[in-house]
């Protein structure tokens, strides 16, 4: 399990590293068009390592601008969903009776909407393509399951000794929750919310192979798929390069996420 955390790891730094220094790394940007290379196939040799689209854009500098928009709204959205959720999984689970009750209630309302539908309609009353937009629309409703876990948490830990010995000694409410509650739930979070990367750039790429998502002249890998799939029967390399980055980069962030489930989430120490 290790030997994968760690080749997930190596995975991930390569292609954060990659995408960042790709300006560096590459005299074309994601924009510039070259139209003496229209729709041309990878050159591992040539001026395009990957080939090139229809306009004549480096598919190469597009691929790599679209891993720092997916990996950007992926973990900002992921830290968006945590500290919603912890603070109201937290909250629930401490308080408990009618606050617990009337907290969860509206969480599975949020839940019995489509989730899809939700995140459509806030992304289309924003600005269309606005990355802090889609980044609100992507984390609002991604928080429901982190409330749950911490909820779970919470009250298993609401039961613990150190916890009542906290409460008779006079320490309020929001300190119990900040230094007690969320260092002992810190595990689970992680290793959740290192699974919640995945499922939301897999939603944004979603969403921008829709066109609801980040628009042209930027690329997202979804936006790259959805104009790779037009034109797979000429120019296939347009949608495998893609398609292929998309999957190596959830594939690595689901391995880590299982690696760190096994083990932070087992470890029941608790931190008094």
């Amino acid at each position: 399990m290790m030997r994968r955390v760690r080749g997930a790891s190596v995975v991930l730094g390569l292609l954060t590293v990659t995408a960042l220094a790709a300006p560096w790394l590459t005299p074309w940007n994601h924009e510039q068009l070259d139209w003496a290379n229209i729709a041309v196939p990878p050159q591992f040799e040539g001026a395009h390592w990957l080939g090139t689209d229809r306009l004549g854009r480096d598919l190469f500098a597009r691929c790599m601008q679209a891993l720092r928009v997916s990996l950007l709204i992926g973990v900002l959205a992921a830290l968006v969903s945590v500290c919603i959720g912890v603070a109201w999984g937290a909250t629930a689970g401490y308080l408990g009776g009618r606050v617990d009750a009337f907290m969860m209630r509206f969480v599975d309302i949020i839940y019995a909407l489509p989730y899809v539908f939700i995140v459509i309609i806030l992304a289309t009353l924003f600005e269309r393509g606005s990355i802090a937009a889609l980044l609100l629309a992507i984390g609002a409703v991604g928080w429901l399951t982190m409330a749950r876990i911490v909820r779970g948490q919470t009250l298993s830990l609401r039961r613990r000794e150190f916890i009542d010995a906290a409460i008779a000694s006079g320490v309020s409410t929001p300190a119990i929750l900040w230094r007690h509650i969320v260092p002992n739930v810190a595990g689970a979070v992680i290793a959740y919310a290192t699974l919640t990367i995945p499922q939301l750039i897999l939603f944004e790429s979603f969403l921008s192979f829709l066109g609801l998502g980040v628009q042209e002249p930027s690329a997202s890998l979804g936006s790259l798929i959805n104009i790779g799939a037009q034109e797979m029967e000429t120019a296939p390399w347009m949608l495998l390069v893609p398609a292929t980055l998309l999957t190596v980069l959830l594939i690595s962030f689901n391995l880590l996420g299982d690696g760190l489930r096994s083990r932070l989430a087992g470890d029941g120490a608790a931190v008094p």
